[in-house]
């Protein structure tokens, strides 16, 4: 279990065949800076290998960025997949392309924390992610 005070670890990933990161790379360094632990896993990663990663890695959050227009098949696989790891308490977030009635769907339905769109802060993110691990963190303890 994560101490209460350790730094918030975030893996960032590019799942599906989307070849677009700089916005990744963007919210990673972001992230860095604001002091948490980042690992950026680069792109083309399947739902498995992400969820492999956030095990290995023992994170707090998953931040997802997805551009492709397939974050309706992408991203509730990635959330059943870390409920079926035993990682049901991780966070998870997105960034990317995704319609407002996605959003809500995402949101709702599959697990998705928080989504993150075009002219999203940096600053709003990173006070998202510590709000929500705070109150994680919490809740286990």
């Amino acid at each position: 279990m994560t101490h209460a005070s350790a730094p918030i670890r975030v893996l960032i990933a590019k799942p599906g065949l989307d070849g677009h990161d700089r916005g990744a790379k963007v919210i990673a360094r972001a992230l860095r800076d604001a002091g948490m632990d980042v690992i950026y896993t680069g792109l083309g990663l399947t739902p498995h290998m992400i969820v492999e990663a956030a095990l290995q890695e023992d994170v707090d959050v998953v931040g997802l960025s997805i551009l492709s227009g397939a974050h309706m098949t992408l991203l509730p696989k990635v959330t059943r997949q870390l409920d079926e790891a035993g990682l049901s308490d991780c966070i998870v977030i997105a960034g990317g392309i995704i319609p407002k009635e996605d959003v809500d769907v995402l949101t709702q339905q599959h697990g998705v924390d928080a989504i993150f769109g075009p002219g999203t802060t940096t600053d709003e993110i990173v006070t998202f992610i510590r709000s929500a691990v705070v109150l994680r963190r919490g809740s286990r303890d």
